[in-house]
């Protein structure tokens, strides 16, 4: 009986979060499935300016998260998802009712109110038997809605909708689910006494035990948060100029194709994540967890050199570079920083560590779409994405090997 009930625990979770933050994808990303390719303003194309915009305001939500996140309580997080979801939508509506440019604004905000909303949404399966496969299925919602909301914002471009007006109206579609979704996450229970042995309690993390817990291991810190914000840059670009992308690699823009691959990625995701459950001791899913970064990187080097080579067609390339980015990307979220925590029975929780990696990811990313390099036009997006990936993945993979090496001198052998 007992088991069973915890299945159904975890089966309700894996809904409710799902469902809560693949909504609100919905508030955030249907716009890059237009082009806007009619406008530009002083060099840079207007798309750029777009995703800049919300970009930077995601970023600034990230860094007022270090500190909103990591010290809100238990209550309250769903209310305040709701809250923030409503505000994007508003947003949204100002987008399509102000002049160019200046509803780039409204992106702005846009960004600033959803950027929290993934730690609120976190904050309900971080310390739990199951955290990974939970907190697995959490990150394969913006995986696969990803692709989806760009299929949904290429329908009713198609539909006549137009490019101002298609956000709104494409976030008016989730409206209902986020309630109903949202409702599902507050009725989720706090962690039990077998979680918090398992793993361990999590407490909000106020400003000194922030700076006691950086300043403990801050160089292992620092260097999965460099290794996070190259995957930043690159997800993000792929994620927000996948029609441009998929364009050079001579596909047309079918609305299918976004969701399509990100299928193939989501699977691997899910099922890489479901399998750290099985690894009870906190200190071996931690250097597994950095085996799996390293994993993934290799495969973008494949998927770079079998495009080059002509043996590996366009399709299976986007979704090989998507698995290779996703796996590391998803698994600092799911098992990298939730067992650190465990294995070092620190004070504090995962949200702090997320918003801390988060707000330096996204900045990177805010500087590269805006710098020059970017958005030359002597050089094609694909190509442009192609090379990052090659050297981001050589880089990459020498960080996590160092690393690892921090981490064994660092705890070694003394906790599990």
């Amino acid at each position: 009986m007992k088991k069973n009930a915890d299945l159904y625990s975890a089966l309700w979770a894996i809904v409710a979060a799902f469902g809560t933050y693949f909504c609100m994808y919905g508030f955030r990303k249907p716009f890059t499935a237009a082009s806007f390719s009619e406008i530009e303003f002083f060099g840079f194309d207007f798309k750029t300016i777009l995703v800049a915009s919300q970009v930077l305001g995601y970023t600034f939500s990230k860094f007022i998260g270090i500190k909103f996140i990591s010290e809100m309580p238990y209550q309250g997080r769903a209310v305040g998802i709701l809250v923030l979801v409503g505000f994007s939508h508003i947003s949204l509506l100002g987008f399509a009712l102000l002049p160019v440019p200046l509803n780039c604004m409204m992106l702005f905000f846009n960004g600033l109110s959803l950027g929290m909303v993934f730690g609120l949404v976190m904050g309900f399966l971080e310390g739990r038997r199951f955290t990974e496969a939970l907190l697995g299925f959490l990150c394969a919602s913006f995986i696969l809605a990803d692709g989806f909301c760009k299929s949904v914002g290429s329908f009713l471009l198609q539909n006549k909708v137009s490019e101002n007006f298609m956000p709104f109206v494409s976030g008016a579609f989730f409206v209902i689910p986020l309630l109903v979704f949202t409702w599902m996450l507050s009725r989720i229970p706090q962690p039990m006494s077998v979680d918090i042995v398992a793993r361990s309690e999590r407490f909000p993390m106020f400003v000194d035990d922030r700076k006691r817990f950086f300043s403990k291991y801050y160089l292992g810190l620092s260097l999965i948060i460099f290794v996070y914000l190259l995957v930043t840059i690159l997800r993000s670009i792929r994620a927000d100029f996948a029609p441009e992308i998929w364009k050079g690699l001579g596909f047309d823009r079918k609305p299918e194709n976004f969701t399509i691959s990100e299928l193939w990625v989501t699977l691997g995701i899910v099922v890489s994540s479901s399998v750290m459950v099985l690894v009870k001791d906190n200190k071996k899913a931690f250097y597994l967890g950095l085996f799996i970064c390293l994993l993934g990187f290799i495969l973008t080097l494949i998927a770079v050199i079998g495009l080059q080579a002509n043996f590996l067609r366009g399709f299976w390339f986007m979704v090989l570079v998507g698995l290779g980015l996703y796996l590391p990307y998803v698994v600092v979220h799911t098992t990298i920083f939730e067992r650190l925590l465990s294995m070092t029975r620190e004070k504090g929780n995962c949200g702090y560590l997320m918003y801390l990696a988060d707000a330096i990811g996204y900045l990177g990313y805010v500087g590269i779409i805006i710098s020059n390099s970017f958005v030359s036009k002597q050089i094609s997006i694909l190509n442009l994405f192609v090379n990052m990936v090659a050297l981001i993945s050589v880089i990459s993979c020498v960080l996590v090997v160092f690393t690892w090496i921090y981490f064994v001198k660092k705890v070694g052998d003394s906790t599990t």
